[in-house]
């Protein structure tokens, strides 16, 4: 949610700051602004709609070259899509100019104050609050810094602030709460991003920048000071990606790219945590001994949407292998229901981005309670990863998208390589290797998968019309009959839904009727307790009333090829491993149906990859 981007050194700020709005567009936004200090004055530009209608405006009106600035991607929170609530905001008579990304919960009273001492508002956001509170504490102080700090910690809530003065056109000011925000490190010049595709065209090295810490930015170096004023440590780290990773790479589309790369991200995950035996090796449960493993009674997987139901696949794996108890949280709801958590609680919690705001206040409220966090994340630096005590990266790489394809399969691979990690320590070693082997054997077949899947965009043009779509699953194929329900949903904005399909006869057969596509993931005919025959059942239930049965299985099971329309087969696998293959056919056909029917698969409507507020 909401792009930022700030620079101060010798190049074009304006290229700088849109080319980092450009590579930022994947979290999601409406609209988009950048102000620059020149000639001794702030010139600001903003519109609602695609960062596109900002570069259309300033070829139109063009901006004096500086070389310092600020801007800003902004997904509505306060105040409608429009120009006026669009970000910079400006304060002071054209004095100073903001940027915030996140929620400021006080804004109410402090606009009530602001407006009490003649403070006239443009916009209808909560932001704008923050750049007349800075104005007003810079006309009583003269002194930018320390208005700044004053003003971060007048502030509730979760926030990211940017703001520069006219007066100082070589400094750049910065506070971060609860919101993202990575510092660039270059040569002369210095950055400031949501994240580091922000800036990685031009450098390599980066900060995060910590828990309620500011951030002073100049050409030539940057101080970081705590909310008191204090000066407080920081740790760099190397970005393993350059900026042709972020790039589409002469594919039509982010998600289509993705996809392709979904075996990659699988083999990358599991590289060097995995050797030709099939024995795993964690180093990164440096920070949980075995210890603390084997007071372990309960594990909570916690997480929101998609990553929630990579952790569903995880508790499968967790319980059959190691014989833990584990249960499956939905982040914005664990700690409002006030949970048994103790130091025997393992949390484990899973994002992409490492700074989703539920899931970071999830695994707070766990540490407050004395459990071990142990996260899942596919962002160096991200301030999920610094909170836990041990992370499992998934290396993935930079995904753009909306919709989460190859980070899916890479958060399936990390809780598998767990699931073995957490069975090994506690002494389940039974046929553990044999797994492990054909763990390693899943990039392959993910890319086999990929190259069975040609006829889906055809068949997805066929169906484009629809309008309601019914995922069925059992065991691990249940949290991937969700995750299709899911894709269908944020890409093709129609009604789906994904069930158990034991659930069938438990109310969600009444939707079955003529026509009705029914999306069925249909267990290997090796899976446990006859699940292939029940499943099969399921099918025969559906055609009865005329419905039309779309069938991902297994090849060579010619069985499901006389109850289906249609059958995308995947190679053969362990069935506990079957959710990283049976998803690609579900993300493809998500994407090429959104396809068919006109929409934009990398930016679906109303939806930011990063949710960094409540």
């Amino acid at each position: 949610m909401c792009g930022i981007v700030g620079y101060v050194g010798p190049s074009s700020a304006l290229d700088v700051l849109l080319g980092g709005l450009k590579r930022l567009e994947y979290r999601g936004y409406d609209s988009a602004g950048i102000s620059v200090v020149t000639n001794g004055e702030i010139q600001t530009q903003k519109r609602a709609g695609k960062l596109q209608v900002l570069i259309d405006q300033l070829s139109a009106s063009p901006m004096a070259d500086a070389q310092m600035g600020i801007g800003h991607t902004r997904w509505a929170t306060h105040g409608a899509p429009t120009d006026g609530n669009a970000h910079p905001h400006n304060a002071g008579a054209e004095q100073i100019s903001l940027i915030h990304n996140g929620i400021i919960e006080n804004f109410s009273e402090l606009k009530k104050k602001l407006v009490s001492e003649g403070i006239e508002f443009e916009s209808e956001t909560d932001s704008e609050v923050a750049a007349h509170l800075l104005a007003s504490e810079f006309a009583n102080t003269g002194d930018f810094e320390k208005s700044f700090v004053s003003v971060a910690n007048a502030l509730q809530g979760a926030f990211t602030i940017l703001a520069i003065n006219k007066s100082d056109p070589g400094l750049v000011m910065a506070a971060r709460r609860n919101s993202p925000l990575v510092l660039g490190v270059g040569d002369g010049e210095n950055f400031l991003g949501s994240d580091v595709a922000a800036f990685v065209d031009y450098t390599k090295t980066a900060i995060s920048v910590g828990q309620d810490q500011i951030v002073k930015l100049r050409a030539d170096g940057f101080e970081l000071i705590d909310f008191n004023g204090n000066p407080v440590e920081h740790e760099e780290f190397k970005v393993h990606w350059d900026a042709s990773a972020a790039s589409k790479g002469g594919w039509e589309s982010f998600m289509a790219k993705e996809i392709s790369e979904e075996p990659q991200a699988v083999g990358d995950t599991l590289m060097g945590r995995l050797d030709a035996n099939g024995d795993v090796n964690l180093s990164e449960f440096d920070g949980l001994s075995i210890e603390n493993l084997e007071n372990i009674n309960r594990i909570i997987i916690t997480a929101c949407g998609t990553a929630a139901y990579a952790g569903e696949v995880a508790k499968y794996a967790i319980e059959q292998l190691a014989r833990i108890s584990v249960s499956v949280e939905l982040a914005h709801e664990l700690r409002y229901r006030n949970p048994v958590i103790d130091e025997k609680t393992l949390v484990v919690a899973i994002s992409q981005s490492g700074e989703t705001m539920d899931t970071l206040m999830a695994i707070r409220h766990a540490s407050e309670r004395g459990a071990k966090v142990l996260s899942i994340c596919n962002t160096q630096g991200a301030t999920l990863a610094r909170e836990s005590d041990a992370t499992i990266y998934t290396h993935a790489g930079p995904e753009v998208a909306v919709a989460s394809t190859k980070a899916f399969s890479a958060q399936i691979t990390a809780g598998y390589l767990l699931a073995l990690f957490l069975a090994h320590a506690t002494g389940k070693t039974e046929n553990l290797n044999q797994l492990g082997k054909e763990l390693l054997s899943l990039p392959r077949k993910v890319k086999t998968t990929l190259e069975m899947t040609g006829d889906v965009a055809e068949f997805a043009n066929q169906l484009k019309d629809i309008q309601s779509v019914l995922f069925l699953g059992r065991n691990v194929g249940f949290p991937i009959a969700m995750e299709g329900a899911l894709k269908l949903k944020e890409l093709s904005y129609i009604h789906a839904e994904g069930f158990a399909a034991g659930e069938l006869k438990h109310g969600p057969i009444a939707l079955i009727e003529p026509g009705q596509v029914v999306i069925v993931l249909v267990p290997a005919p090796s899976s446990a307790e006859s699940l292939h025959a029940k499943v099969l059942a399921n099918i025969q239930e559906i055609n009865a009333r005329g419905a039309k049965v779309i069938a991902i299985a297994e090849q060579g099971d010619d069985e499901v090829a006389e109850f289906a329309e249609k059958v995308f087969y995947t190679p053969k696998t362990d069935p506990l491993l079957s959710p990283v293959l049976s998803v690609v056919p579900l993300h493809i056909f998500s994407m090429e149906l959104a396809k068919a029917k006109g929409l934009d698969v990398d930016q679906p409507r109303n939806l930011a990859k990063s949710v960094t507020v409540e």
